[in-house]
């Protein structure tokens, strides 16, 4: 008896030829889902292959994105999709890896602490498991590691560790011969993340000069001249900050009062500073789609598109890529990033840090 349905060559022709289209609004991702999820064209898909706890309340998840995906530079950022309970969610972290990990095998990793609270971090920590599909958007970020004959000092709080991570073993890679340190804070010994990897790199990279200062005792310990004090050549030092806001102005304040100028400080951020904004929402008309959604808040017009099942273009979500930038023929928005708002005519503007004040039209 001669079967009418298609055999399993046949299904993967039709994916084949259906993945090999110029298909980015994802015109066919409903087929190519089921045939398989890597094949998706509308985003980059990446599939967990592991999950390691680190400590208590941070977990290591092993990406394998799609073979299209670009790669990163060490200390750089990327935006995760994913959806919790039918609503899709995005959030940036750090990639944790270093870049000769992603050429040698194909994955990254993303070293994620659990916050208070948080709807996605949690969620990651409780639901994500090996064989789940996200999306992973492309790396972007000048969080980026000194030249090799730069010396080096690196202040890290916390999860602030992680793309400090990716940055030494790189640095470690190299011969280099000028001197790198890291001072590390955290609560306890229980709370160092990579502890591993900061032992073995400081076995085996003579350059490298490890210290980890914890909260054990029966006082608090913080960031203090004296932590400045004890190393040799401050003021030739490339410095690099990752943490809590707090631990980033004082390092900031003590380094520029050693002589170390704002020229030679590198920050980088998990989420955008805010500002309070006067702003109660308004009526969004993305006039290429002919959607219209009603805001009753601050919320940014990238997240009301997406609400509405629009997809547009988008990297950081923090005002830092611009890949979102959109045309606006009409209306004033708010940056929520200085609280100042916009003219009432056409300009572009970035849709994750601007907010709606009364009718405005996009060109989306």
């Amino acid at each position: 008896m001669r079967s009418l349905m298609p055999q399993t060559p046949s299904l993967h022709w039709l994916g084949k030829q259906l993945f090999n289209r110029d298909d980015p609004a994802g015109f066919f991702d409903p087929l190519l889902e089921q045939l398989n999820p890597m094949w998706i064209r509308q985003y980059t898909p990446a599939r967990v292959e592991a999950v390691v706890t680190e400590t208590a309340d941070t977990k290591t998840f092993v990406l394998r994105p799609a073979s299209r995906w670009t790669g990163f530079e060490a200390g750089q950022h990327v935006t995760l999709g994913l959806e919790i309970n039918g609503v899709r969610r995005h959030r940036t972290f750090s990639l944790s890896s270093t870049p000769a990990q992603w050429s040698r095998s194909g994955t990254v990793t993303l070293t994620i602490k659990r916050l208070p609270g948080g709807l996605v971090t949690n969620w990651m920590h409780d639901e994500l498991a090996a064989g789940d599909i996200l999306s992973l958007g492309n790396a972007f970020g000048d969080f980026r590691v000194p030249a090799d004959d730069e010396p080096a000092l690196y202040i890290a709080g916390g999860s602030g560790i992680t793309p400090i991570l990716s940055q030494l073993e790189t640095l470690a890679s190299r011969e280099r011969s000028a001197p790198v340190t890291l001072l590390y804070f955290v609560r306890s010994q229980a709370d160092i993340i990579g502890a591993e990897r900061l032992y073995t790199l400081r076995q085996r990279w003579p350059e490298f000069a490890l210290t980890i200062v914890t909260g054990d005792g029966p006082q608090p310990v913080h960031l203090d001249d004296s932590h400045l004090m004890a190393i040799p050549g401050l003021a030739q030092r490339r410095c690099y900050l990752c943490g809590p806001g707090g631990l980033m102005t004082l390092a900031q304040t003590l380094l520029n009062a050693r002589g170390v100028d704002d020229e030679r400080i590198e920050q980088t951020f998990f989420a955008p500073p805010t500002v309070a904004i006067d702003s109660q929402g308004g009526r969004v008309h993305f006039s290429k789609s002919d959607v219209r959604i009603q805001s009753t808040d601050d919320t940014a017009l990238l997240d009301l598109a997406e609400s509405a099942r629009l997809s547009p273009r988008h990297g950081c979500r923090m005002g830092i890529c611009h890949q979102c930038s959109c045309r606006k023929t009409s209306g004033t928005v708010v940056n929520r990033l200085t609280g100042q708002p916009s003219g009432p005519g056409e300009e572009t503007i970035q849709l994750c840090i601007s907010v709606p004040r009364g009718e405005v039209e996009i060109q989306l």
